[in-house]
Formats: structure tokens, C-alpha cells, sequence
């Protein structure tokens, strides 16, 4: 399979050397000082492009990629505003589409677990939920993604919770947060990812978490979910991957 690697940071050059274990060939190294090189490849030189940018430029790298008909998987987060108009782009191109907050397969079966313990906690509204993520200094958007879904699952199964509301660096989130789920969010050192979520009482307190000791899990789900989509069309994630 060749792989165009859009971004090409730290996680990009993991996602390049797992790809290059499993016998892919990258057929090109895209990050803001090369971006015109896209425009030298052939519409057929690609069969999937793995999308690990940054929020200011995930975007026009999706509408670019859509527009040439290459299968895109993006792990990229803080751009889902305009998700519906990029996944409309896809349906319209009839060309492929991946995207998850978190590849690792640990992080989405910590997902299914968030999911069962809200349904458990929603006839005690006693228990106070609220969410700690922890990242490197160098993630430019907070919450983050895996944050933010973690967020949605317990939204869906705790009815006298309707949205969520972040606080950064010790900041206590703005407003009456009594219908919010309050998302702390930490910025140290290189921390790959922490996720904390917690449901506490004035009795005691039930709390599940998800540690990552490094980027591997991330990038050997990217190019899973690249070799997964390689023969599809249409517009999918994490789920779709996993009920397989």
C-alpha cells in the first residue's frame, strides 16, 4: 500500500516506521515547508493518506485530499466544527474517509468502558462526574479529542448532564457549571496521554483511567484503520474498525 503522511512531527515518524515494518511504501513526507510537493504527485500515486496535522491546518488538507479522490484517515483534533461539510465533501466525491479522536485500540476500549459506567451512575446523581486529560507541552488544543469523546459518551448516559466545560492549567471553568462535565486540562513535560474519568460522593469516589506510555498505540492504530479503508468508500471511524 504507499501512504502519503501529511504532518510529519513526532507521530507522523511513528506512523512512518511502523508503515515501513508492515511493508507500505510513503511515497511522501508533507508538513508546512513542502506542502506543494502534493501537487507533484499523481492522482493514483496514493491509496491512502494518513492526516496527523495540526487544527490550523487539517481542513484545507482534508479538502485538498477529497478533492484528488484519496482515502483519508486523520487523526488530527480541534477541527470538528466543520466535520459535517468534510464528511458531506466525501459522500459528494465518493472517496473514503477515517477519522478518530484516538487510535489506540486501549484508549477505544476505554471508550466502551466510560459508556458502561455512566449507565451505571445515571440513577445517582449524588456522584459528581467531572474529567483530567494530561498532555505534552506541545498539543496546541484543549481539551483534547479523546477529552471530548470520553465527554460525548458520558453526555449520552447521564440525563441531568447537557454539555461540557473546560478548565486549563488550575483555571475553574467559566460559569455555573452544575448542568457541565468539567474537563481539567494539563499541559507538562511530554506526557503521550492521560485520561481520568471520576464520579465522586461525599462518601467515596469510583474512578477509571487511561494511561499511554508512549505514541506506538496511537500510530499501529492509524495504519490499521489506513490498511482497513485502503478498499472502501464513505465516511468512518473507530467503531466501524473494531465491529469487524
Amino acid at each position: 500500500m504507499t501512504i502519503l503522511l501529511l504532518g510529519y512531527g513526532k507521530m507522523g515518524k511513528t506512523i512512518e516506521q511502523i508503515a515501513l515494518d508492515r511493508n507500505h511504501t510513503i511515497v511522501g513526507r508533507i508538513d508546512v515547508s513542502n506542502r506543494a510537493d502534493m501537487d507533484r504527485l499523481t492522482d493514483d500515486a496514493v491509496d491512502v493518506v494518513i492526516e496527523f496535522s495540526s487544527p490550523e491546518a487539517v481542513v484545507d488538507n482534508l479538502r485538498y485530499c477529497i478533492g484528488r479522490g484519496w482515502a483519508v484517515v486523520c487523526g488530527t483534533t480541534g477541527w470538528l466544527s466543520q466535520r459535517a461539510e468534510i464528511e458531506a465533501a466525501v459522500r459528494e466525491r465518493g472517496s473514503a474517509f477515517f477519522y478518530a479522536s484516538n487510535y489506540s485500540i486501549g484508549v477505544n476500549l476505554f471508550f466502551r468502558l466510560n459508556k458502561t459506567l455512566a449507565k451505571f451512575m445515571h440513577n445517582y446523581p449524588s456522584y459528581h462526574v467531572s474529567m483530567t486529560e494530561i498532555h505534552h507541552t506541545e498539543k496546541k488544543d484543549a481539551p483534547s479529542g479523546t477529552a471530548i469523546t470520553l465527554a460525548e459518551g458520558l453526555l449520552n448516559n447521564l440525563p441531568h448532564k447537557h454539555r461540557w466545560a473546560v478548565s486549563e492549567e488550575g483555571k475553574p471553568a467559566a460559569g455555573n457549571t452544575d448542568d457541565a462535565i468539567v474537563i481539567d486540562s494539563v499541559r507538562e513535560g511530554t506526557v503521550p496521554g492521560t485520561h481520568i474519568v471520576r464520579f465522586e460522593s461525599d462518601v467515596d469516589r469510583i474512578e477509571i483511567s487511561h494511561v499511554a506510555h508512549n505514541r506506538q498505540g496511537f500510530a499501529i492504530g492509524a495504519v490499521i484503520a489506513a490498511e482497513w479503508l485502503a478498499s472502501r468508500q464513505g465516511v468512518f471511524g473507530m467503531d466501524d474498525l473494531l465491529g469487524e
